[in-house]
């Protein structure tokens, strides 16, 4: 027995030995490398980006390095950014410029981009393409952070039009290309996620933010809450009852694509001098428009400011926020960084950006730790346990 038991400490203690073998690995051998590591069960943290991606996920990278350091870790964010490129006949390619097998890998991108005028179709085959190239070289693990959803707004076909549903195809060549994983913000269609089959997609809400940016209003009397159609009646609501606010929901229609008319809204507006408005997009501007419009014909000298998860950065939208800042009604328009901004829309007055990294940074720590992502963010009071 005493042989046997020195035999095995002998074998372990050579399977160890980084020499023995020539270099060969072990059960016993990866163990102890894994422990020395300190990294997640998913594998090394890498934080990438396509062109498109590579400002906000710098600001990212940035955010969680700062959340370790105030954790008083001292350990460090891989990056790895700009992997797709442009060949001289349009198409697109990708090149990983690093060793990535085992890497747990989070691909940020933004596939509207309005400040390099890289289209939403070549910044979706970027991420395909990047995807790809990191599935075919070993990474664990391919998480595409997607702060703007592109083609969720086509998620079912107008009456009688004969259209495809693009949402589903986009999301076929999403999986396809190796991504089994998914994080974007305040999509468009909740109801999108189930496009993507069995791969998870983590939909960020814009609760929190608002709750928190609007947070001076709460319990305020002269103060109304107005959701600009009956979709973001509930979103809307969550956010009056958080700040003990009332509210309000305005009545659209289209009377043909891309136009918007508010055809009444619904709700006391007795004794407010303050509407807060909030959506989860502005385009061309044509809704929030024609609310405010609304609003300043019934209510002359009410105050507006608004709350919007996406900004597309259009000339139109620029326009007619313009005039409702000049009227003197519109006060402030509360935007993130989902889209990059222009310079034009970073320039105006009334426009405060606010920057998505801390939350993603938070998001991207809880995946990658195999934790729990709705902790992050808020719950109404009575969704808590």
């Amino acid at each position: 027995m005493a042989n046997t038991k020195k035999s095995a400490e002998t074998s372990l203690d050579r399977a160890l030995n980084p020499r023995f073998g020539q270099g060969i690995f072990t059960p016993e051998r990866y163990a102890v490398e894994q422990k020395k590591r300190m990294e997640s069960a998913r594998g090394n943290l890498l934080i990438s980006s396509c062109r498109s991606g590579t400002e906000l996920a710098l600001m990212v990278a940035e955010s969680y390095q700062s959340l370790l350091r105030e954790a008083g870790s001292g350990a460090e964010v891989t990056c790895l950014m700009d992997i797709d490129r442009s060949f001289t006949d349009s198409e697109t390619g990708a090149r990983l410029g690093i060793h990535v097998s085992g890497c747990d890998v989070f691909l940020i991108q933004a596939l509207l981009d309005p400040v390099s005028g890289r289209s939403v179709d070549q910044n979706y085959m970027a991420l395909w393409l990047a995807a790809r190239a990191f599935r075919e070289n070993g990474a664990n693990h391919v998480t595409a952070v997607l702060p703007y959803l592109a083609y969720a707004r086509q998620d079912k076909p107008t009456k009688f039009e004969r259209e495809p549903i693009a949402a589903k195809l986009a999301a076929d060549f999403t999986v396809q290309s190796g991504i089994d994983r998914m994080i974007v913000w305040d999509p468009h269609c909740g109801q999108i996620r189930g496009f993507y089959g069995s791969v998870p997609v983590h939909m960020l809400e814009s609760l929190s933010l608002f709750i928190e940016e609007f947070a001076r209003f709460k319990g305020r009397k002269d103060v109304i809450v107005v959701a600009p159609d009956q979709g973001a009646a509930k979103f809307v609501s969550h956010i009056a009852n958080a700040l003990d606010l009332s509210y309000a929901v305005a009545i659209k229609f289209r009377p043909e694509p891309e136009v918007a008319e508010i055809a009444d809204i619904v709700g006391d507006f007795r004794k407010k001098v303050i509407a807060l408005i909030f959506d989860d997009m502005i385009s061309g501007g044509g809704t929030v428009y024609e609310l405010s419009k609304l609003l300043i014909r019934r209510y002359r000298d009410i105050q507006i400011q608004m709350g919007v998860s996406h900004n597309l950065c259009l000339p139109a939208a620029k326009d007619r926020l313009v005039e409702l800042y000049k009227s003197g009604n519109l006060k402030k328009v509360v935007v993130t960084n989902s889209i990059p901004q222009t310079k034009e829309f970073r320039k105006l007055p009334f426009l405060e950006e606010r920057s998505l990294s801390e939350i993603l940074a938070r998001t991207i720590n809880r995946i990658h730790f195999n934790r729990s992502v709705s902790e992050v963010f808020y719950r109404p009071r009575w969704e808590r346990g």
